[in-house]
């Protein structure tokens, strides 16, 4: 037990905060839905409390995806992550389909909802929550990415960053995203069905909200899928690969492989080198090898291999040498 609370001490923060924050919107968003019968105010509700199911369960796989590699499991945890992701966004998919149920339903059977100032006001609370927690997303991604960003700039910069994010930042975003443009539709869909009587507004707005959902899920699902099968990190794998061929002891780099596991990664390489050096002196490079490879960014094991170079050159995947990676590097190699 004690392990595992020490686990959670190094859970995703940004999901912890966001389900919490969730949680709480859900259930003021649900009685003030008694309250009101307001269909647009359902269809928050519904939102905020998958959204909150998702989060709490991405929290606890972030934090057993940190678990040390054991005998039985030598690559470690670190795929739980996706794992749960997957796991978690069924919870979601089911409530927009139940979302967009009762906003079918609300076209079709036009309801007028009471206390339109309460739901306004609930509303009102939820862009103000979800904005800050999206915020704090946003400053996670950017942090996570090694960029600076202030203002506007911040959501900017972590759009443009997204794909350098961590599996749970990464979904806290997409789904704080969607929640806080569903509140802002929701508050406008209130308004006009409060001032018109186009009263099927809140249902159309309803279906808009779950095909939101069903998007994100859609997205996290094969995200994750590809992260539990194993999935490649190329950016990666093109920076590790100039910093193996610019040692001048390497002669060819016969495999290099660097998996995503969960929030990390794993480099596996094969590389050639002369075959008339000493084994004293191969273990040294291996060595150097090894240090530098596990400061990068991200990796937390290595395994390195040598063979005897045998004059043919194996490595021809090299690409542009990825900037914001080679300013990374001469910074750690400064310190």
């Amino acid at each position: 037990m004690g392990e595992f609370f020490s686990l959670l001490k190094q859970g995703n923060k940004p999901s912890l905060l966001a389900g919490f924050v969730n949680l709480i919107l859900g259930i003021i968003k649900g009685v003030a839905y008694v309250f009101t019968g307001n269909v647009a105010m359902f269809a928050e509700m519904m939102h905020s409390l998958g959204d909150a199911a998702n989060q709490f369960f991405v929290f606890i796989g972030s934090a057993l995806s940190k678990k040390a590699p054991t005998r039985k499991f030598p690559t470690g945890f670190g795929r739980v992550i996706n794992l749960v992701c997957l796991f978690a966004v069924i919870i979601v998919g089911i409530l927009a389909y139940e979302t967009i149920l009762e906003g079918w339903h609300h076209i079709l059977h036009p309801t007028t909802s009471t206390g339109v100032w309460i739901v306004l006001s609930v509303l009102a609370l939820g862009i103000l929550l979800e904005g800050t927690v999206l915020f704090k997303a946003c400053k996670e991604i950017n942090h996570e990415a090694s960029v600076e960003a202030k203002g506007l700039a911040t959501f900017i910069s972590a759009l443009k960053n997204l794909g350098r994010a961590k599996p749970a930042t990464k979904l806290v975003f997409m789904e704080d995203t969607v929640a806080t443009l569903g509140n802002v539709l929701a508050f406008i869909a209130v308004l006009i069905a409060h001032y018109t009587p186009f009263n099927q507004i809140e249902g159309i707005v309803s279906i808009i909200i779950g095909c939101m959902m069903f998007f994100v899920v859609g997205t996290v699902f094969l995200e994750n899928a590809r992260g539990a099968i194993g999935e490649t990190d190329e950016e990666m794998l093109n920076h590790i690969a100039y910093l193996v061929s610019d040692n001048p002891h390497i002669k060819d780099i016969r495999r290099l492989e660097v998996i995503k596991e969960g929030e990390s990664l794993h480099v596996e390489l094969m590389a050639e080198i002369d075959p008339t050096v000493t084994v004293a002196f191969a273990d040294d490079v291996r060595d150097n090898l090894m240090k530098l490879l596990l400061v990068q960014k991200g990796v937390s094991r290595a395994t390195i291999y040598f063979d005897e170079d045998d004059g043919v050159t194996n490595w021809s995947h090299i690409g542009e040498r990825p900037e914001t990676l080679k300013t990374e590097n001469a910074n750690l190699s400064s310190k």
